[in-house]
C-alpha cells in the first residue's frame, strides 16, 4: 500500500508512486426508549389491566407523540386459526415459541417491537396464497417478513400481526448464463446470491451492508438501494420479473425474464418498493451483469465538502463507464467506527481529514482502467481536490476500506441511542443539512453524515448517549421540513414503514397520496397487509 500526499514534492513524483501501487394491543415501542416516555406506557398498561383502552399504542419516535390505534376490523387469533395454520404448514412452520417470536417481533436496530403470537414459514408460493386467502377471509392482519433488517419499522407488527416470514423459500430456480438472467425465490439471502453469481461469473446488481442477513424478496419490496446504485441503477431498472401474492390469495404471475416487453401496464413496479403492503412478493427475476475482471479501490481524504462535490463530478467524466461506487463520510462517521470497532485502521493514519471518500472502479481491462484511474488522481491531487489518499494492492486491502464505509451503521449503534434519516438531496444541498443540525443540537448530540455522495443519497445520523425528548423536538420536523424545501425525498432507499408513514407528504402531494391510497383499496380492500405502514394513518382507518 502506497500514500500519497498533497505537497509539491510529492505532486511531482506521484506518477511513479502510483505505477507502484497497485457498507389485543401491543407493546409496541422504541425498546431504548426516552425516560420520559415510561409514564405514559405505564399508564396504557394500567389502563389495560381496567379495560379502559382498547388497541391504543403510544409511541415516542417523532416530535410530537403519536397515538397509534388498532384497526377495531381486525379478527384476534383463536385456537381454530392455530389449527388450520398447523395442518397446511405442519407443527415446524407455526411458531409460537416465545422467544422465537421475540426475535421476528423485534427490529434490527431494536426500536420497534410488535406483539405477534404467530410466525408462520411458508416453503411455496401456493402456502403464502392459502395463507392469505384465509387471513383476508377472518380479517387477520399480517406482516410480510424477510430478513428483518429493516431501519423504519416495516417489518415487524404494530399491535398482534400474523408474521408471515419467507426464509424458507430459498431456492434458485433457474440462471441463464447468456443474458444473465436469475430467477430465484423471495428467501434467497443475498450474500448466498452474490456467492452463486461469483462462481458463475456474474455479480448482483445490488450490494448492501446487511447482505449477510436481508433477502431478496424484501430488498425489492422496499426498493433497497445499496452501494453501487451509481452504476447500475435502482431494482426497478434490473427486477425484470416478479410473482407476487395478493391480500385475497391470487397469485400474480409477472415472473417474466424478457429485456422488453411492452404488452400493457408493467405492474411489477407497484409492488417494487411498496414494502409488502399491497402483496407478498414470493418470486424474483433479476437481470445480473458479468462480473468484471478489473476492480480498484481508491480511498481519499479531502478538505471540504466542496471538494467532495467537484471530485464526483470530475469523477464521472474521466472514469465515466468504469465508476461504480463513490462513497463519502465525514470526520465524525469515521471517529466513530475506529472508536467501536477493534483491529479497524484508518488507512491515513497521519490525522484526521474533514472528509473521506471511497472510490470504486471495475472494468474489464486492468492496465487501462488502473492508468484511467491513476490519471484521475493525479489531476484531482494537482488540481487541490485530494488533500491524501491511498489505493487498495489486494482483496484484503480493499475489503478494510469497505469495512470503514459499510461499519458506520452498525458503528452508530454501538455508541448509544441514534436518530437515523435517509434523504435524498441535490448533491450540492447534501451537507448543509449536515451543518445545519450541528448548529440546532450544539452540545446536546454529535451529527454524523455519510452515504451515497454518486447518487444524492444522504444519511444523516444524530448520535447520543440516550434518547433524549430534547434532542428529537431539535430534530423533528426540521429535518423533513428542510428536505421538502429542497424538493428533496424523506426516503431515499429505507423506505416509509410506520416511522414515516404520516411524513409522506412531505415528499408527495396530496394527490399523489390519495392514488396511492386508491391502489391499496384495489388491492387490498380489508387492508390486512402490512397495516400502518406506508400510508398516512388517516387513509388507513
Amino acid at each position: 500500500m502506497e500514500k500519497w500526499r498533497a505537497t509539491s514534492n510529492l505532486r511531482r513524483s506521484l506518477k511513479s508512486i502510483l505505477n507502484r501501487q497497485l457498507s389485543t394491543v401491543s407493546e409496541f415501542r422504541y425498546l431504548n426508549e426516552k425516560r420520559s416516555c415510561q409514564s405514559s406506557f405505564n399508564l396504557i398498561r394500567d389502563c389495560k389491566s381496567l379495560g379502559q383502552v382498547n388497541a391504543i399504542q403510544h409511541r415516542c419516535f417523532s416530535s410530537a407523540s403519536t397515538l397509534v390505534q388498532r384497526n377495531p376490523s381486525f379478527s384476534t387469533l383463536n385456537s381454530d386459526d392455530i389449527s388450520y395454520f398447523k395442518g397446511l404448514l405442519g407443527e415446524k412452520s407455526v411458531i409460537q415459541d416465545e422467544d422465537r417470536l421475540e426475535t421476528v417481533n423485534t427490529d434490527w436496530m431494536h426500536k420497534y417491537k410488535g406483539s405477534s403470537k404467530l410466525l408462520l414459514l411458508p416453503r411455496s408460493t401456493e402456502e403464502v396464497a392459502q395463507i392469505l386467502r384465509y387471513c383476508n377471509s377472518r380479517c387477520l392482519a399480517v406482516v410480510p417478513q424477510g430478513g428483518n433488517t429493516g431501519l423504519v419499522g416495516g417489518s415487524v407488527p404494530v399491535f398482534d400481526e400474523v408474521i408471515v416470514n419467507v426464509s424458507s423459500m430459498k431456492n434458485i430456480i433457474s440462471f441463464d448464463k447468456v443474458s444473465g438472467i436469475l430467477v430465484c425465490e423471495a428467501g434467497c439471502i443475498l450474500e448466498n446470491l452474490i456467492s452463486f453469481l461469483d462462481n458463475q461469473g456474474f455479480i448482483m446488481p445490488l450490494d448492501l451492508g446487511a447482505k449477510g442477513s436481508c433477502q431478496i424478496g424484501g430488498n425489492v419490496s422496499t426498493n433497497a438501494g445499496g452501494l453501487r446504485l451509481v452504476r447500475y441503477g435502482s431494482l426497478h431498472e434490473n427486477v425484470l420479473g416478479l410473482e407476487a401474492v395478493l391480500a385475497n390469495g391470487d397469485v400474480l404471475d409477472m415472473l417474466g425474464t424478457l429485456r422488453k416487453d411492452n404488452t400493457g401496464y408493467d405492474l411489477k413496479h407497484l409492488f417494487i418498493g411498496s414494502e409488502g403492503s399491497l402483496g407478498i412478493v414470493t418470486k424474483v427475476s433479476i437481470l445480473t451483469p458479468p462480473k468484471l475482471s478489473s476492480v480498484n479501490i481508491a480511498f481519499l481524504a479531502c478538505n471540504d465538502y466542496s471538494s467532495c462535490q467537484k471530485l464526483l463530478m470530475e469523477a464521472k467524466r474521466k472514469l465515466g463507464e468504469i465508476l461504480s461506487a463513490f462513497e463519502f463520510l465525514d470526520t465524525e462517521a469515521m471517529n466513530l467506527v475506529l472508536h467501536q470497532f477493534d483491529g479497524v485502521r484508518n488507512p491515513l493514519p497521519a490525522s484526521m481529514h474533514n472528509f473521506y471518500i471511497l472510490i470504486e472502479t471495475t472494468g474489464s481491462d486492468e492496465s487501462y482502467n488502473r492508468e484511467k484511474l491513476e490519471a484521475f488522481l493525479l489531476s484531482s491531487m494537482e488540481d487541490g481536490l485530494i488533500s491524501d489518499g491511498v489505493l487498495a494492492q489486494d482483496i484484503n486491502q480493499a475489503s478494510s476500506f469497505w469495512r470503514i464505509r459499510e461499519g458506520v451503521p452498525e458503528a452508530l449503534m454501538k455508541a448509544g441511542a441514534v436518530y437515523k434519516y435517509d434523504l435524498s438531496l441535490p448533491v450540492e444541498k447534501m451537507y448543509d443539512l449536515v451543518d445545519d443540525m450541528r448548529i440546532r443540537l450544539g452540545d446536546l448530540a454529535k451529527v454524523v453524515g455519510y452515504g451515497h455522495l454518486g447518487d444524492g443519497n444522504l444519511h444523516l445520523n444524530v448520535s447520543a448517549p440516550e434518547y433524549d425528548d430534547k434532542i428529537l423536538e431539535q430534530i423533528e420536523p426540521y429535518v423533513y421540513e428542510w428536505t421538502s424545501k429542497h424538493r428533496g425525498s424523506i426516503s431515499a432507499e429505507h423506505g416509509l414503514g410506520l416511522m414515516k408513514a404520516n411524513k409522506v407528504y412531505y415528499s408527495k402531494s396530496a394527490e399523489t397520496v390519495q392514488t396511492m391510497a386508491s391502489i391499496k383499496k384495489l388491492l387490498d380492500p380489508n387492508g390486512i397487509l402490512n397495516p400502518y405502514k406506508v400510508l398516512p394513518h388517516s387513509l388507513n382507518s
